[in-house]
């Protein structure tokens, strides 16, 4: 039986496309799509699509390709039993390309090699969306992976290795994700070149799209959501629920090793989760007020969930059907001031 809660769809940017309000990730956080249980995950992605997810997103370095497996194998068998015909809004999947340092002596060459295994991992001839997947930092390494601005938009950079690709077809709009320093990420975004971006985004950091006091204690986003919005682009909110944090879980095997959102992090987050949820009392799920808390900002077009389990994709679901207003600003000040520090208007 089909859920009852329409979907809501908005316009990703520019490009054209009418997305979901909820977007599957296809990550190693919920450990779905990097596993090996076939039967749950096309249980998972079917019920994503009749629900009215159209929009599917993975990595090649999630679990070594293992997830871009999973997932083209999913659509694959759907689409050969008919799930797919006639969908209102059609099926996109976007996927990632992460370059080591070794591959920036011939960014075009890695580029490619590894988008051409992405496809043929995908069972795909072509992905609606290519991504770039390191962080941009204003010197190579300044963070893990990460590359600059003149690797991206110099020449034979990554932003004309992907250009070659979309020209083939292969790939139709091409896309960032948003980590690393500010003003290295606005230097790539005021190039109007790309035409989505994934960013870092939730009640325990809403440093991308929110102005913050000087003191923020965390990783700090520098709203650059409003500089993304200036340029029109298509926004994609990742870690909603904070890697599991805000969903009251543990932390996953995959934040016990990865350099970009560390445990450390993760314990943190549970700490201020914890006492959030004390705050909000037994009332009301801190998982679907953190969904609603990313929904009501007007620049993000869609939350970007790794879904685990069917009854995760109906619970998101309702949470942005709930017709109550979301958390306040003035609320949120007052529960980060229970939480180590406060969001201020005042401060950019």
């Amino acid at each position: 039986m089909c859920n009852p809660i329409a979907m809501p769809y908005r316009p990703l940017g520019q490009t054209g496309i009418q997305v979901s309000a909820l977007s599957f990730g296809a990550g190693p956080i919920s450990t779905l799509m990097v596993g090996d249980d076939a039967d749950r995950q096309l249980a998972v992605v079917s019920h994503a699509l009749r629900v009215g997810i159209n929009w599917f997103d993975t990595a090649a370095t999630y679990a070594a390709g293992q997830s871009e497996r999973s997932l083209g194998r999913a659509l694959a068998e759907l689409s050969q039993t008919g799930h797919l015909v006639g969908a209102v809004h059609p099926v996109h999947v976007a996927t990632k390309v992460r370059l080591s340092p070794e591959d920036l002596g011939d960014i075009r060459v890695a580029v490619r090699r590894s988008f051409t295994a992405s496809l043929a991992r995908l069972q795909l001839p072509r992905v609606t969306l290519l991504q770039l997947h390191n962080s941009i930092t204003n010197q190579r390494g300044d963070e893990p992976t990460s590359i600059t601005p003149t690797d991206v938009l110099g020449k034979n950079g990554v932003l004309t290795a992907f250009r070659e690709l979309q020209s083939e077809g292969l790939a139709m709009h091409l896309g960032l994700t948003g980590i690393g320093h500010p003003d290295a990420l606005q230097m790539v975004i005021r190039s109007g070149s790309f035409a989505t971006i994934q960013v870092p985004y939730h009640l325990l950091n809403p440093s991308a799209g929110l102005p913050m006091p000087a003191d923020f204690g965390e990783t700090h986003f520098g709203n650059i959501i409003r500089h993304c919005a200036e340029q029109g682009m298509g926004v994609l909110a990742i870690r909603v629920l904070a890697g599991g944090a805000l969903a009251g879980h543990e932390p996953s095997p995959h934040t016990y090793k990865t350099p970009f959102f560390p445990l450390d992090l993760y314990l943190r987050d549970q700490q201020r989760a914890d006492r959030l949820r004390a705050r909000l009392g037994p009332g009301r799920s801190l998982s679907a007020e953190a969904i609603r808390f990313v929904m009501q900002h007007p620049d993000i077009h869609s939350a970007l969930i790794g879904f685990g389990e069917v009854q995760q994709i109906d619970a998101a679901l309702s949470a942005i059907a709930d017709p109550s207003p979301a958390l306040t600003w003035d609320l949120v000040r007052s529960l980060y001031e229970a939480t180590d520090g406060a969001p201020s208007h005042e401060t950019a």
